[in-house]
């Protein structure tokens, strides 16, 4: 599985490495555009990410305009829904508006900071992948 993090602070960055690396290749991106910009390189190797986790609050492009513009992207491109990145939203806010404007932009799942490894894993269990 080649997986690709976006998180701007250090620690939870690295947090999120030492939970996923177990299930596959990990990159990681410090904001949005960063991400972005990986996820269309993925693409153009003919080696897409199969699962992203985006935080939502990051500089440069935040990563509910990253995850907008990965999916308008991956339409761009005629993947089906089902071939689609699985994405997954980290975030620190209690804004429930926040998180369902998420939804409402495609995300799979959201996970809450700070970050529990086991909910992260069953986050990951919930879009499909086995852990």
């Amino acid at each position: 599985m080649k997986i690709l993090i976006a998180e701007d602070d250090f620690y939870g960055r690295k947090l999120i490495l030492a939970c996923l690396s177990q299930l596959g290749e990990c990159d990681a991106a410090v904001n949005g555009t960063e991400a972005f910009n990986a996820f269309v390189s993925a693409h153009k190797e003919g080696k897409p990410y199969d699962l992203i986790c985006l935080d939502i609050m990051m500089p440069e492009m935040d990563g509910q305009e990253a995850l907008q513009k990965i999916r308008d992207t991956e339409e761009a491109l005629g993947i089906v829904r089902s071939k689609r990145a699985k994405i997954i939203m980290v975030t620190a806010l209690d804004n429930m508006h926040t998180i369902m404007s998420s939804y409402h932009s495609l995300c799979d799942e959201y996970v809450m900071k700070p970050i529990d490894r086991r909910m992260l894993l069953e986050q990951v269990r919930k879009v499909g992948f086995p852990v």
